[in-house]
């Protein structure tokens, strides 16, 4: 059941402009611009379980999928660009904009093309670039985040920072069906990078969140999200026996963020929680069906040839969970984990709104390609040493 207006408690706090940094920039913002570029001066490396990439699980490949209508909806979204438009939007394909991204909602490192700032028609292509790239309901699921950043504005009157249309797109290389390119979508709640190379597509980092994940007065009356990861992870963690409920269990508290979100592209995160060879045929089920959530926000061709990767590892994937009850109210994050996929979600606490801890009204999730995928990575590297070789 949708949360009501009158249920929140706006939390008071310095509102601070999304557009661009303030002239006075607070203390705890310059410290965290300044861990933000240290973080981003160490070389790429990806998310790996012991410091240790582990090569070959990728690899450039033909997989028969069209992809020229990504290439002319990113094609279409630049050519209805100014001048002034285009050269904020575009970056090279090896540029550190990439891992640029961050969720919250003071200007931090934003870049690229604002579309509050763009027409309806630009507004309508820009979106239409995205819609291609996702599943029908990957896509309203990104519409509805975007809706819900407008009705957390409509709340809290943060009309500086808040709104439907904060989100700014950046296109990495020039669209093309075989050579390499990507795009970007940052903004609060809502970071989307999409690499691709010839007919294959990598889409991530892929973090998707919102506060409140409900409403039912206001503009978007009626919309939630996150409904979905929600049951299924709660779901898994019910079907528990004692003994499986001990291995899965990592922690009784909440972490305060996901070990994966921003800044946090080489990050070490080892194995945790309950095998998937130690869980029942229903509970494996289970778990398939919560990643299969996840996944299936990419468009569907791209959707299947990434689960048939995550079930060539399933020998290798961890369910892990943190949280002290499994009750229908529970608030609790888990985590699935694997050579190449990762998984993670969140009840947060408050920020935009006053909560006692976390709630189930704030959600955070994130998904990841470990080992040196993240923005394709690895499949660029492979590319230029192909590249390198063939002309040697």
């Amino acid at each position: 059941m949708a949360l009501q207006y009158r249920d929140f408690t706006v939390r008071q706090r310095l509102v601070r402009p999304a557009r661009a940094l303030p002239d006075q920039i607070p203390e705890r913002t310059k410290e965290d611009l300044e861990r933000a570029e240290g973080l981003l001066g160490d070389d790429f490396k990806g998310v790996t379980s012991n410091g240790t990439v582990l090569r070959g699980l990728f690899c450039i490949e033909q997989t028969g999928i069209p992809t020229a209508g990504i290439k002319i909806a990113a094609e279409s979204v630049l050519d209805s660009f100014s001048s002034v438009q285009r050269e904020a939007a575009t970056f090279p394909i090896e540029s550190n904009e990439w891992r640029r991204w961050s969720n919250i909602h003071p200007f931090l490192m934003r870049h690229g093309a604002l579309l509050e700032d763009m027409n309806t028609d630009q507004r309508d292509l820009a979106l239409g670039l995205v819609k291609e790239c996702l599943s029908p309901s990957g896509f309203e699921l990104v519409r509805n985040i975007m809706r819900l950043n407008e009705s957390i504005r409509e709340i809290t009157c943060s009309d500086e920072e808040l709104g439907e249309w904060l989100y700014w797109l950046s296109v990495m290389g020039q669209p093309s069906v075989a050579e390499p390119w990507g795009w970007q979508i940052d903004g609060h709640h809502l970071i989307i990078n999409c690499f691709n190379l010839g007919d294959q597509l990598v889409m991530t980092p892929l973090f998707m969140g919102s506060e409140p994940v409900a409403v039912d007065i206001g503009k978007y009356a009626g919309t939630r999200v996150f409904q979905e990861e929600e049951r299924f992870g709660l779901c898994l963690a019910q079907t528990l026996s004692s003994e499986q409920w001990r291995k899965a269990i990592i922690s009784e508290d909440l972490p305060a963020e996901l070990f994966t979100a921003a800044f946090r592209d080489n990050f070490e995160l080892k194995y945790e929680g309950i095998p998937y060879g130690e869980l029942t045929t229903q509970q494996q089920t289970i778990l398939l069906d919560l990643i299969s959530i996840y996944v299936n926000r990419i468009r569907s061709d791209h959707a299947q040839i990434k689960l048939e990767e995550v079930k060539q590892h399933l020998q290798e994937t961890y369910f892990a969970w943190m949280g002290g009850s499994i009750e229908e109210d529970s608030v609790f994050y888990y985590r699935v984990h694997s050579p190449v996929i990762l998984i993670e979600f969140d009840h947060q606490g408050g920020i935009a709104l006053e909560t006692d801890g976390p709630s189930r009204n704030h959600i955070h999730t994130v998904v990841r390609t470990p080992n040196g995928n993240d923005y394709g990575k690895d499949l660029l590297r492979q590319h230029h040493e192909q590249f390198s070789h063939s002309h040697q």
